[in-house]
């Protein structure tokens, strides 16, 4: 008679090898839905009403991996898809994984090396300190998201290296290829810096993009851009710092549009020489309670247009506040209200004139827009 082995231990003993592969690779899917009613006070001269999604946080849902090579390397990758809870489409120009889409290495020594779809070093390091990155979402953005805070466009063809955390010190630095047999034209590269120590942070980094929206297959596409222009060069710093329940921080952006064509927000046609932004901002948040905060922002944007027949200087003022209620750990209710006015644009800055908060119903026929929003977001 042959022997046997039983089937419970076998499936023991495969169990226990599953354990082992579990410990050292992983895979793990996340997401966000958020979705609410918003009221803008003037959209083309009437008030409007819109269901939204992703007004604090973009709807999303995302796979991240890991796998263990041992000696501190690791393999990492993301793929991370935005979409619209109301209508079930996608974002991000329709992309199956707009958000994100990279894998690389990571040492804890030596620093993370990632390829792929990525966000660049104003996004990794300054924007967590603006309003609209941290907490407020798409409507606290600054002017047509003129310094990409909110991430409008993320950066195709992109090599990424990030350092490790060296005695609170970090550095990262971005390269995006054109693509192209002109290897300048359409490519994008920013560099970083970040220090923290306890509850403060400070951190500084720079970006520039040429050929700005203007090509399908390069750093920077057309249907992402708030703008298409030359190139775009951004430079910013911030400082935040919290104490006890509190946190307060300051961003300063300037934005620097060459040759700017069109503004794609407003379907502005633009011919001026330049277009310049300067964004200034102060936010603030406060825990009231366990499962109650609140926070609020003051943006003010100097701005600089050099058109064909002279020179505009638009100014914008935008105010907003949020208040935050946790019904459990993954679950919260929120209240927005942001408000914005416009001074100094000319007819020619093709249409540029109107109020416009992002997300909101439209562009305003008048210098003035608020807009009031009710969200509800679930994080799984």
């Amino acid at each position: 008679m042959r022997d046997t082995i039983p089937f419970s231990a076998i499936a023991i003993a495969m169990f226990a090898l599953t354990g082992i592969a579990h410990a050292q690779s992983s895979v793990t899917l996340y997401g966000i839905v958020d979705d609410g009613p918003s009221y803008t006070s003037n959209a083309g001269g009437h008030a409007g009403w819109q269901m939204v999604s992703g007004s604090a946080q973009g709807s999303r849902w995302g796979l991240k991996g890991i796998e263990d090579l041992g000696g501190g390397l690791t393999t990492i990758f993301r793929l991370e898809n935005g979409f619209n809870i109301n209508n079930g489409t996608l974002s991000q120009g329709g992309r199956e994984f707009g958000r994100q889409a990279y894998f690389g290495l990571a040492s804890s020594t030596l620093g993370t090396l990632t390829l792929g779809r990525q966000l660049d070093m104003i996004n990794d390091y300054v924007a967590p300190m603006t309003a609209n990155s941290s907490w407020g979402g798409y409507a606290f953005s600054h002017p047509f998201d003129n310094d990409n805070t909110d991430g409008s466009f993320r950066i195709n063809n992109a090599i990424k290296y990030t350092s490790a955390n060296y005695l609170g010190l970090s550095v990262g630095a971005t390269y995006a290829f054109s693509n192209a047999t002109g290897f300048a034209q359409d490519r994008e590269y920013s560099v970083g810096v970040q220090y923290t120590r306890g509850p403060l942070v400070i951190a500084g980094a720079y970006s520039n993009v040429n050929g700005l929206g203007t090509s399908t297959n390069g750093a920077v596409t057309p249907d992402t851009a708030p703008f298409v222009a030359d190139s775009q060069k951004i430079a910013g710093a911030g400082i935040k710092y919290a104490f006890g329940p509190a946190a307060v921080a300051f961003v300063y952006t300037y934005t620097d549009i060459g040759q700017p064509v069109r503004n794609n927000l407003v379907r502005a046609t633009l011919n001026g020489t330049r277009l310049r932004f300067s964004n200034y901002e102060i936010n603030g948040s406060y825990q009231v309670t366990p499962q109650f905060s609140v926070m609020a922002m003051y943006t003010f944007t100097h701005g600089d247009y050099a058109a064909s027949n002279g020179t505009v200087r638009p100014n914008w003022n935008e105010i907003g506040v949020m208040g935050d209620y946790l019904l459990s750990k993954r679950t919260d209710v929120y209240v927005q209200g942001v408000w914005q006015h416009v001074s100094g644009v000319a007819d020619d800055m093709g249409g540029m004139g109107g109020a416009l908060i992002l997300g909101s119903a439209g562009q305003s026929s008048t210098a003035s827009q608020m807009l009031v929003h009710v969200g509800l977001r679930h994080k799984f």
